[in-house]
C-alpha cells in the first residue's frame, strides 16, 4: 500500500523539526519549546510512522532505540581504519616545558615564537568512535586495544545528545567523517540515577565512569537509554569533504556546524605558558564542571605540523595530557599480602579499610616492591595515606599516624577484621582468626613489619631475589603463574578467546586441565560438561571459538607466548623482522639487539626464553594442538631498491621524523635497525649525525642524504 504524499511530507516535517530542536536542547542549551511542545512532536511522528511503516528512516528520531542482542552474543569487534592511541601522561610544569622544548628543537622553532594549542579537560569517561557516511550515523565503536574495537552502535544510538543524521543547515554534509569523544555523565544526573536505582531495590553504582563503562557494555539498547549518558568529541580521525582545515579549531568549527557537541570548555591558546595558565584554571574549577576529569588535553592546533610530528606505537608526538594533583584520602592498612604475577613476579599489595577516594571506593592497592614497602616505612595497623595517583590508579603515599603511636594501641577486635578474601574460607562466620585460618603470604598482625617471604605463598617454592625484586622460579608449575599466562593467551592482544575469562582459567586449571597455557586447544568437551557452571550451549560456543582462533597472526602468536618484555609493540617489530619462528628462536642476541627498539635486556629475554624448555614444551603442545602462524604477506614493494636492505638512520632529518622515516624504509621493504655493522647497506644521516656516521665509513658502509633515502623509498 502506498504512502500518501502529504502523510510523507509531514514526516520529513517532523523528523526536521525534532532534529531541530533536539540540537537546540542537547547542543546549544538554549531550548525554544517546553517539554510537553516536543513530546507532542515526537509522539505525532510516531504514530505517523507506525500507521505508515514504509516511512521509517534508519535516522529518524524514534529509531534511537534497537533491538537486543540475542542472549549470549557479544559485540563484534571492528579493526580501527585509524588507531586510537594512547596520550602521554605529564605530571607538573617541569614535564610540560620539557615536553615543550623538545618539540620546539624538532620543528626548529625559531626563538620567541609560540605556537597555537588547543586545549580542553580530560574527561574521565569512556571513548568511542563515531562513523557518519553522507551525514548519517552508521556506526560506533569502543576503544577497544586501541587496534580493534567493539560495534555499539545501537548502544550509541541512545545517548541522545549524537546526532543520528548531521545537520547540513550551515555548510554541506560531508561524505565522510569520523571522530573520537568521550561518553560520560554528569555527577548530578548520576546521583540522580542512583536514587532511582536505589528507590526500585537496584544496587547503587560506584561512580559515573564505571556506570558508563557497564551501560554501554549491555546488550539491550532499551535499558541502556535508561542511562544519563552524554557525547563529547575531542578529535577526528578522518573526514572527506569540499572544505580544506588547516587546524584543529577550524575542524572543530565545522564540526559544530553539523551539530556534534563537544564540552565547551575547550579553547585555543599561543604558547606554552598559556597552557599551563589553562591548566591551573581548569583544576581550580575541576569541582564545579560537572563531569569527572583528571587533567587537560593540548593538541598543536596545525594540522600540518601534527603529520610532521607523527606519532609513536603508542601515542601521538604532538599532544600530552597534564595530570591534575591526586585527590587523597586516610585509612588503615589492615594487612599487606603477597601476589604472584604472570611471570613470577612478587608483589606486596595493601588491604585497607574502605575509604572513598575521588569518587571511588579503595579497598586494595600495589606497593610495588620491598623497597618500596621499606622506604614507606610500613607496619600492619598505620593509618596511611591514599592519593589516586592521576585520579585513577590509588597508591599508599605514606604513614599519617604509625600503629605504635595510636591511642589505645591495638584495638581489641583486629583479629576478628581480617578481610574475608585473605581467609582460607571466606565463608567462614566472623570472628577472631589465628595463623592457620589466613592465606599464606598474608601479612595481618598489629604491628608488623614487612618482610618478602622465604617461600611462594603459591606453590611453597623458595623464592630468588633479583635486584629490588623477588620472584617464583616454578614457572607454570606455580598456579598464579600458569593462570596468569594462559589469560594472557586467551587475551585481546593475543589469540582473542574471549570465551575463557579468569575465573574460568583458573577452574580449569583446579580441576587438572590446565598443564600450559597451550592446553587450552586440548580441552575436551566430554569433560568440560561436567564441570560446574558449565552447559552444553557454552561447551559448543568455546569448542567453536577454539577451531577459528587455531590460525593466529605472527605478531598475535607472539605475544600469547608470554615472552618477558614481549608485548604488542615488540611483537609487531619481531613479526616484520623475522620472516618466520624458526628464524626468530634462531637469532642471536646480538641480531635482536641490532633491532631499533631493542635493547640488551629484552634481547636477553626473548633469546633466552627460545632456548629454554619451557618454551620449547609450550610451542610443541600448540602445535600440536593445531595452532597455525599467518605471517605477514610479503611487502608490495619487495622490488624495490630498499627491498632487503638494512637501514641505520643516525642524527635530525629536516623533513621527517624518525618514526615517518623507519616507515618509510619498511614499506619500502627495507629492515630498519639501531647499530652499524658490516651488514648495514646504508646510513641515513641528518644534521648533527655522530659516531654512527664515522662507524659507516670504517666499514664502508654507503651514506645517504634524506633526499637520496626519500629517492630510493619512492619519494
Amino acid at each position: 500500500m502506498s504512502v500518501p504524499q502529504k502523510a510523507r511530507v509531514r514526516a520529513a516535517e517532523l523528523r526536521a523539526t525534532i532534529r531541530h530542536h533536539d540540537r537546540l536542547y542537547y547542543i546549544e542549551s538554549r531550548p525554544e519549546i517546553a517539554d510537553a511542545e516536543y513530546d507532542a512532536l515526537f509522539r505525532e511522528l510516531r504514530e505517523l510512522e507506525a500507521a505508515h511503516p514504509d516511512l521509517v528512516t534508519p535516522d529518524s528520531p524514534t529509531q534511537r532505540v534497537g533491538a537486543p542482542l540475542p542472549e549470549g552474543q557479544g559485540f563484534e569487534r571492528v579493526q580501527h581504519e585509524v588507531p586510537m592511541l594512547s596520550i602521554d601522561s605529564l605530571f607538573g610544569a617541569d614535564e610540560v616545558r620539557e615536553f615543550d622544548e623538545k618539540l620546539r628543537r624538532f620543528l626548529k622553532t625559531e626563538e620567541g615564537a609560540d605556537y597555537a594549542w588547543a586545549v580542553e579537560p580530560k574527561f574521565d569517561g569512556v571513548s568511542a568512535s563515531l562513523l557518519y557516511v553522507d551525514g548519517v550515523f552508521v556506526r560506533g565503536l569502543t576503544r577497544g586495544n586501541g587496534g580493534v574495537g567493539e560495534n555499539i552502535t545501537s548502544n550509541l544510538r541512545t545517548v541522545r545528545n549524537i546526532p543520528l543524521q548531521l545537520s547540513a543547515e550551515k555548510r554541506p554534509l560531508p561524505r565522510l567523517l569520523e571522530v573520537r569523544g568521550e561518553v560520560l555523565m554528569q555527577r548530578a544526573a548520576f546521583a540522580r540515577f542512583n536514587v532511582v536505582r536505589e528507590e526500585a531495590g537496584q544496587p547503587t553504582l560506584a561512580n559515573p565512569r564505571n556506570a558508563t563503562s557497564g551501560a554501554l557494555r549491555r546488550n539491550d539498547p532499551l535499558e541502556v537509554a535508561r542511562y544519563p549518558l552524554e557525547f563529547h568529541t575531542w578529535a577526528v580521525a578522518r573526514v572527506e569533504c569540499d572544505d580544506a582545515f588547516e587546524t584543529h579549531s577550524a575542524l572543530f568549527g565545522a564540526l559544530r556546524d553539523w551539530s556534534l557537541p563537544d564540552s565547551g570548555y575547550g579553547e585555543v591558546v599561543q604558547g606554552i605558558d598559556a597552557c599551563l595558565d589553562y591548566h591551573r584554571s581548569i583544576e581550580e574549577r575541576r569541582f564545579d564542571i560537572p563531569f569527572d576529569m583528571d587533567g587537560v588535553v593540548a593538541k598543536l592546533d596545525r594540522l600540518d605540523l601534527r603529520e610532521r610530528l607523527g606519532q609513536t606505537s603508542r601515542s601521538n608526538r604532538w599532544q600530552y595530557a597534564h595530570k591534575f594533583a591526586p585527590v587523597e584520602a586516610t585509612s588503615t592498612l589492615r594487612a599487606i599480602e603477597v601476589m604472584v604475577g604472570t611471570n613470577g613476579r612478587l608483589t606486596p599489595r595493601a588491604h585497607v579499610d574502605p575509604v572513598e577516594v575521588g569518587g571511588v571506593t579503595v579497598r586494595h592497592t600495589t606497593l610495588h616492591n620491598a623497597d618500596h614497602v621499606e622506604k614507606l616505612g610500613l607496619t600492619i595497623g598505620d593509618r596511611v595515606f591514599i592519593e589516586r595517583a592521576g585520579d585513577v590508579i590509588p597508591q599508599v603515599m605514606g604513614v599519617a599516624k604509625a600503629a605504635k603511636d595510636l591511642e589505645g594501641g591495638k584495638p581489641p577486635e583486629w583479629s576478628s577484621s581480617v578481610p574475608a578474601e585473605l581467609l582460607i574460607d571466606a565463608s567462614r562466620e566472623p570472628g577472631p582468626v589465628s595463623e592457620d585460618d589466613v592465606r599464606r603470604g598474608v601479612l595481618w598482625r598489629f604491628g608488623e613489619s614487612f618482610a618478602m617471604p622465604s617461600e611462594c605463598p603459591a606453590c611453597g617454592t623458595p623464592t630468588s631475589e633479583t635486584g629490588k625484586y623477588w620472584f617464583c622460579p616454578n614457572g607454570l608449575a606455580c598456579p598464579p603463574q600458569l593462570v596468569g599466562r594462559t589469560e594472557l593467551l586467551c587475551g585481546r592482544t593475543a589469540l582473542e578467546i574471549d570465551r575463557l575469562g579468569k575465573k574460568l582459567i583458573a577452574q580449569l586449571v583446579d580441576a587438572g586441565m590446565l598443564a600450559t597455557p597451550a592446553d587450552v586447544f586440548h580441552l575436551e568437551a566430554a569433560k568440560l560438561i561436567e564441570l560446574d557452571r558449565w552447559g552444553q550451549k557454552s561447551v559448543d560456543n568455546l569448542m567453536a571459538q577454539l577451531d577459528e582462533r587455531r590460525r593466529a597472526p605472527f605478531d598475535r602468536f607472539l605475544v600469547a607466548l608470554a615472552i618477558p618484555e614481549v608485548g604488542s609493540a615488540t611483537a609487531r617489530l619481531l613479526a616484520r623482522n623475522f620472516a618466520s619462528l624458526d628464524a626468530l628462536a634462531a637469532a642471536t642476541t646480538e641480531e635482536l639487539e641490532d633491532l631499533e627498539g631493542i635493547g640488551p635486556e629484552m634481547a636477553s629475554a626473548i633469546h633466552a626464553w627460545f632456548g629454554s624448555p619451557e618454551g620449547a614444551t609450550l610451542l610443541a603442545r600448540l602445535s600440536a594442538g593445531g595452532v597455525e602462524i599467518v605471517y605477514p604477506a610479503a611487502t608490495t614493494a619487495a622490488d624495490g631498491e630498499l627491498a632487503g636492505k638494512t637501514i641505520v638512520f643516525t642524527g635530525t632529518l629536516e623533513n621527517l621524523s624518525r618514526a615517518e622515516a623507519k616507515r618509510r624504509a619498511e614499506g619500502a621493504g627495507a629492515r630498519v635497525t639501531s647499530s652499524v655493522t658490516s651488514k648495514t647497506d646504508f646510513v641515513v644521516c641528518g644534521e648533527a649525525a655522530g659516531s654512527k656516521r664515522k662507524k659507516a665509513d670504517e666499514l664502508g658502509v654507503s651514506i645517504l642524504d634524506e633526499a637520496a633515502f626519500l629517492a630510493l623509498a619512492g619519494g
